[in-house]
């Protein structure tokens, strides 16, 4: 059973679409690292937009082929929440593009090394 509805929310409406602070963005839900904010970038969405994870185990990669398209979802690989959608017109080096929902993150101060 899914954490988070499978929805999207509405473009330039998330509270981290434009956010330029700086950290590590956990899933919500069960808190797993997934991106860190130093691969975030302006893709002109309104969506938080990452070129890569954090971890590539931390994420699923799931064929999604409603609304008449082909897309490929990004689920929690530790609790399956729906997190957004991975598209191949991203910047480089990764040609990736991570569109996530605001809703499905939590942006956590980065962990300082000893």
């Amino acid at each position: 059973m899914r954490s988070l509805a499978r929805r999207t929310e509405r473009a330039f409406t998330g509270q981290y679409w434009n956010s330029k602070d700086d950290g590590v963005f956990q899933c919500v839900c069960c808190g797993q690292p997934l991106f860190d904010t130093k691969t975030k970038f302006d893709s002109g969405t309104g969506w938080p937009s990452f070129w890569q994870l954090l971890e590539e185990n931390n994420v699923s990669l799931v064929a999604d082929n409603s609304w008449f398209a082909k897309r490929t979802e990004v689920t929690c690989s530790r609790c399956d929440a729906h997190l957004g959608h991975v598209f191949e017109d991203g910047p480089r080096p990764t040609g990736l593009r991570y569109c996530m929902n605001s809703a499905a993150l939590k942006l956590a101060p980065r962990a300082t090394e000893k």
